[in-house]
């Protein structure tokens, strides 16, 4: 898919769908960060999870998240296409974003799409990690909001003039190079480890 740099696509015809598929990235970030603070302040101050767990517990679920990221990415994203509906629902997810890269308001869930997310996580990760919910939820739903940064940066700044200047690169081989590497988006670490950075150029 050739990238388009002007304009959005229209993926519903319905004018209030169309307008849910659309947000401010600071909407977003806003939404997680408040939550994720939420969730620390909460569990220390109820004595759910001490300050060492909360430290240890949030850089895991962070970490967590990162992998979470690249396998969303590299597998459901950019699943395969083999029939009708998958190709519609990988354009809905993902391929629009590949054909429009620079659509501002396509980087991220919807607000009200992204708090239905973070609730049901809650409860999941209350099943699966008890009272550590506060601290590894929070750390994940952190990671996200990093997510959403990078990515709003890579897309709307011009690379800065530091090490962070890597992230811009990594993703523009993904976009404009090869879509089967670099799923990696705020780190390109699960890259690294499970073998799809980009090949350098000799």
């Amino acid at each position: 898919m050739r990238p388009n740099h002007k304009g959005r696509a229209q993926i519903f015809e319905n004018p209030l769908l169309e307008r849910l598929t659309r947000t401010h990235i600071a909407l977003p970030i806003s939404i997680f960060v408040v939550f994720a603070i939420g969730l620390i302040y909460y569990g220390i101050s109820y004595s759910f999870i001490g300050v060492v767990e909360a430290i240890g517990l949030f850089t895991a679920g962070w970490l967590l998240f990162s992998l979470l990221e690249y396998i969303a990415h590299r597998f459901l994203f950019h699943m395969d296409t083999d029939t009708p509906t998958k190709a519609r629902i990988q354009y809905t997810f993902h391929g629009v974003h590949h054909e429009y890269p620079k659509d501002k308001e396509r980087l991220a869930m919807p607000p009200i799409l992204s708090v239905l997310v973070s609730s049901l996580l809650f409860f999941v990760f209350k099943l699966i990690f008890g009272q550590f919910v506060f601290g590894i939820l929070a750390g994940l739903l952190f990671g996200y909001a990093m997510y959403l940064f990078v990515h709003y940066a890579v897309h709307a700044y011009a690379p800065p003039k530091n090490f962070f200047k890597t992230l811009w690169v990594h993703h523009s081989i993904h976009h404009y190079k090869d879509p089967n590497v670099a799923y990696g988006v705020s780190s390109p670490l699960w890259d690294y480890v499970l073998g799809t950075m980009p090949k350098r150029s000799k």
